[in-house]
């Protein structure tokens, strides 16, 4: 019986990604656009983030936001009626954006204009964590009613991120959610990470995400 060649496909189309990713990364620093993935299971407040984000930021920076979804405009339709530029990446069935999809949405932009454009990325813990979009942070959102467990189950999702923002914190009287086990969880994957809690429906710690958020677009601005 012949041997049998076992090639490795997702090897090499990560490898292939992450080369597009870096160079997608050296042209944002050129044009001076901060680049924001957000990733979260569905449900979980990117879209209501976003929206707060707009908000408190959009006096000070030029906002655009690449939204993706498998077949839907209607988060896209949220943001612009706010009046910032978004644009839409209808994946087909794909669980994530990659940097060749990024990099295609964001020649609907003109980036010498906008000074941050934040992904959302499509919904899910898993498929988006393993794939670089060239952003300069990656951050994700875990609600509560999601449950504290999450670390241990998609622990690739929480080991790349930057922020972990916490939200629905609301509905904390209302949950068994331990905080302090998240916490702990979360730092053993990833001990430079940093964990905002807020909650979009009555703004609670949207001025602490905010700020984080505009020392790391300034700093970068700053080069």
């Amino acid at each position: 019986m012949e041997e049998i060649k076992l090639i490795e496909i997702k090897e090499e189309i990560l490898s292939d990604n992450k080369n597009l990713a870096d160079e997608l990364r050296i042209r944002l620093r050129q044009e001076k656009t901060f680049l924001l993935n957000l990733m979260s299971s569905p449900g979980s407040g990117k879209t209501s983030l976003i929206l707060r984000t707009i908000a408190a930021l959009r006096v000070r920076f030029r906002i655009g936001v690449l939204e993706a979804d498998i077949d839907s405009i209607v988060d896209s339709e949220k943001v612009a009626s706010t009046g910032i530029q978004a644009v839409q990446l209808r994946t087909g069935g794909f669980c994530h954006l990659d940097a060749p999809m990024v990099t295609r949405g964001l020649e609907a932009f003109d980036l010498t204009m906008l000074d941050l454009v934040i992904i959302e990325n499509v919904g899910n813990l898993v498929c988006p964590a393993e794939f670089d979009t060239g952003a300069v942070r990656n951050a994700m959102i875990l609600s509560v009613p999601e449950g504290d467990d999450k670390p241990l189950k998609y622990p690739l999702m929480f080991s790349i991120c930057d922020v972990l923002i916490v939200n629905k914190i609301d509905y904390l009287g209302m949950s068994d959610f331990n905080m302090q086990a998240l916490k702990e969880r979360v730092t053993r994957l990833n001990p430079d990470i940093t964990i905002i809690e807020v909650s979009c429906r009555t703004g609670a710690g949207i001025e602490t995400w905010a700020k984080w958020l505009a020392d790391e677009v300034a700093g970068f601005l700053r080069g």
